[in-house]
């Protein structure tokens, strides 16, 4: 059984959501306070949505300097399953775990709503489960979530087959339609959608399974 950390930091509310997904799909599952310094226990650790620190300065800029974060990174350097959705993908970029960044959405505007996604790459620990085109229904609730990069970082995403999922509908302004990230291993990821909210057919859909199940089933890293 493959044990899963989920990181709270203060204004984080989703990792009650993210905890069940994981005990849907078999995984131990326990919460990580933001001031723990040893998460070596774990076989793969995510950081979920909420509103880490306020989102004071920007969303994620302080979560960042969390002791836990230290040990996130050690984990991620390692070959650890690292997974951030919403503030938490918002966390590791400003961490300098993912490239990019997430600025506010196109038009000032709040979003919470189904989208579709598009699998553009299974080299994650995310998408390693799903298909290349395959599309996915999962929803968004952000406010700060169009993913945004130079054009150095941009090419270098392409090149390195790093998008893993686009929009198909860009909903927020996110440049070319980019959803999600990984870093150049596959083995940190970061999404704005929510993918621990769309486990079952009965809550709006199911799209949101493989994704889990893939990062759930990743290899362990070496550590």
């Amino acid at each position: 059984m493959k044990h899963i950390g989920v990181v709270v930091f203060p204004g984080s509310n989703c990792e009650y959501d993210a905890l069940a997904a994981m005990g849907v799909l078999g995984a131990q599952a326990d919460f990580i306070w933001h001031s723990e310094t040893d998460i070596s226990g774990y076989d793969g650790v995510i950081l979920p949505g909420g509103f880490a620190h306020g989102d004071y300065l920007r969303p994620g800029a302080l979560a960042r300097f969390s002791p836990v974060m230290t040990a996130v990174a050690e984990f991620a350097n390692s070959g650890g399953a690292v997974l951030g959705i919403c503030n938490g993908f918002q966390v590791l970029t400003e961490a300098g775990l993912l490239p990019g960044a997430l600025q506010k959405n196109r038009g000032l505007t709040f979003l919470c709503q189904p989208t579709t996604l598009i699998v553009e790459s299974t080299k994650s620990v995310l998408t390693r489960g799903a298909t290349i085109g395959q599309e996915l229904i999962v929803p968004i609730n952000h406010f700060s979530g169009a993913y945004t990069c130079d054009d150095a970082t941009y090419r270098a995403l392409e090149e390195n087959d790093q998008i893993a999922l686009r929009y198909k509908e860009n909903p927020n302004g996110s440049r070319g339609d980019i959803a999600g990230v990984a870093n150049v291993g596959g083995n940190v990821v970061g999404l704005m959608p929510h993918p621990e909210r769309a486990m079952s057919n009965l809550l709006g859909g199911a799209d949101g399974r493989v994704l889990l199940e893939g990062f759930v089933n990743a290899p362990v890293g070496a550590r």
